[in-house]
């Protein structure tokens, strides 16, 4: 006996409505299960890896990769964030600490002689400006290690944070994210995850936001505007770091993840990782190389960082592309670079 039509359709709307109501109960509880200041990342498949002709080697194979959902911070971690992170355990950042020479030696080619006393002091990477137009194949014209500067004060002795709550916490070494990760129950993204996240569900687009290049149209990500290192026309209305929040997030609902500060990410850095883990059948929730190789710097290990930061600019560095990928000593900080944080999906 045949099913009339109209009990057959009434079948198929009991079923999609009942799938409706589903999910919608699904999203409502995950809506309440979410941790403060952080989104639902749904995991998914992509082909992670470069996807214009700014890309460089090491973004290449472009290959499969499937990750798993996670929650993800709306943002990086603040100045405010951090400071309670310290007040409540007396954490003293890499950049606060004298460098251990017997561990920088290691970084460096054998026989380097040691640096003078003064120079082995609590400092950071201080981004300042040459006067003039430079040729962009020595950033030691722009970057200096400033004694005193840290996380407290982010241009060097007598800068401060104060008004200052709600930007960025930077000079923060790999070290420092990791323990902070781990007072507050998180971790940092794998690699993957990163990318992943920032392309907020678009497939094969160059930025968050899609394809529109970075100035064009209205102001999208905190960059540098104009000839870098010596002039910024601060289109985007910043000079340094942005506050939280400054521009539009992605479609995950992540605020700046191109742009303002760089951010660590869980796993070493090898220029091979994508051509040693290609392969056609993708791979699951891949976790990084075992061990770094960057053949800039072969004796050096190092982290990898994601998303760009105020300083890039297409003449030097497109970092706020999602495939660029860049790296850094894990002991290492700078007035660029900061970190957000990810928690396991339940």
């Amino acid at each position: 006996m045949h099913t009339p039509l109209r009990y057959s359709l009434y079948i198929i709307f009991s079923i999609i409505l009942a799938a409706f109501i589903s999910c919608r109960q699904a999203a409502g509880d995950r809506d309440s299960d979410r941790p403060e200041g952080m989104v639902w990342i749904p995991g998914g498949t992509f082909m992670m890896g470069g996807d214009n002709d700014q890309a460089y080697p090491d973004e290449f194979p472009k290959h499969k990769v499937s990750v798993d959902g996670f929650w993800m911070d709306e943002t990086v971690v603040t100045n405010a964030q951090f400071r309670v992170f310290v007040e409540k355990t007396g954490y003293v950042t890499t950049a606060e600490q004298v460098p251990d020479w017997e561990e920088l030696k290691k970084q460096l080619p054998p026989g380097t002689p040691k640096p003078p006393d003064d120079v082995l002091v609590p400092a950071s990477l201080v981004f300042v400006p040459p006067e003039q137009q430079v040729a962009l194949n020595n950033y030691h014209q722009w970057w200096s290690w400033m004694p005193g500067a840290n996380w407290r004060h982010p241009e060097g002795p007598g800068s401060s944070i104060e008004g200052k709550d709600d930007y960025p916490v930077v000079h923060l070494s790999w070290y420092d994210a990791a323990a902070f990760a781990q007072w507050a129950g998180k971790r940092l993204p794998t690699e993957a995850e990163w990318e992943w996240a920032a392309r907020g569900g678009l497939e094969g687009n160059i930025y968050p936001w899609g394809d529109e290049h970075i100035e064009a149209g209205n102001p999208k990500a905190n960059s540098w505007q104009g000839r870098f290192p010596d002039y910024n026309s601060e289109w985007d209305g910043y000079y340094g770091p942005s506050p939280v929040r400054s521009f539009p997030a992605n479609s995950y609902g992540l605020y700046e993840m191109a742009g303002n500060v760089w951010e660590w990410c869980a796993d070493w850095y090898h220029f091979e990782a994508y051509e040693m883990r290609s392969r056609p059948e993708g791979i699951i929730n891949p976790a990084g190389p075992d061990q770094s190789f960057d053949p800039q710097e072969p004796g050096a290990p190092k982290r990898v960082m994601r998303g760009g930061s105020f300083l890039c600019n297409d003449s030097y560095c497109s970092g706020y592309r999602v495939a660029r990928r860049m790296r850094s000593t894990p002991d290492s900080g700078a007035s660029h670079t900061g970190f957000r944080l990810v928690r396991d999906g339940t």
